[in-house]
């Protein structure tokens, strides 16, 4: 199940993100942040971005959520995706299904183009958002160290198509999903509730 994330997930958001960043160059994270830490992350971002996480008999399994690239006005259209899942749901078809719904509010906000960013080394994370619509835009060369070693940044981009310029910022993802309500419709929108 699919649902909107709330601070009481901060716990098992950390416990799936812990061992990406202790154990992966998935993330450039060297530490894992603190629970408190991890808090303000998590109001930083929903403040404006969505963050949902995929849930299976209560536990939370997986997550997604956009986030600001950049910081300079003129790049306001553009926004950043992330995903974490556990590795029992991995190659299930989820990480699909959490982007599906993050995409479509993500556009529904007004953003024009969505990057994810991904170390060069994770091929199962390029090769996903290859098979979901992104396409290279950039490669950073040892760019991050991390574990003794340098490594470098692949940059993928997914476009709305729209080729209007746009008149108004985008607006937060609290008025195009104002309850649970909003996020079923959307849910059955794209045949996932």
């Amino acid at each position: 199940m699919i649902r909107l994330a709330t601070s009481e997930d901060i716990p098992a958001i950390l416990e799936i993100y812990t061992p990406y960043v202790l154990t992966t160059t998935h993330t450039f994270e060297y530490v894992p942040p603190a629970k408190e830490e991890f808090h303000q992350r998590f109001e930083s971002i929903t403040a404006q971005f969505p963050w949902l996480v995929w849930e299976e008999k209560g536990k939370v399994l997986g997550y997604a959520y956009g986030s600001l690239p950049f910081k300079r006005a003129a790049y306001s259209w553009c926004c950043e995706v992330s995903i974490y899942l556990a590795p029992q749901i991995h190659g299930k078809g989820i990480g699909k299904k959490l982007y599906q719904v993050l995409e479509h509010i993500l556009w529904l906000q007004g953003y024009r183009v969505i990057y994810s960013i991904i170390t060069t080394e994770n091929s199962g994370s390029i090769a996903f958002h290859e098979k979901v619509g992104y396409r290279h835009v950039a490669v950073l060369p040892d760019c991050g160290i991390k574990f003794g070693r340098t490594l470098g940044t692949v940059w993928m981009e997914k476009r709305s198509g729209s080729v209007e310029i746009p008149s108004e910022f985008p607006v937060s993802w609290r008025s195009i999903v104002k309850n649970d309500g909003n996020l079923s419709h959307i849910l059955a929108t794209l045949s996932l509730s």
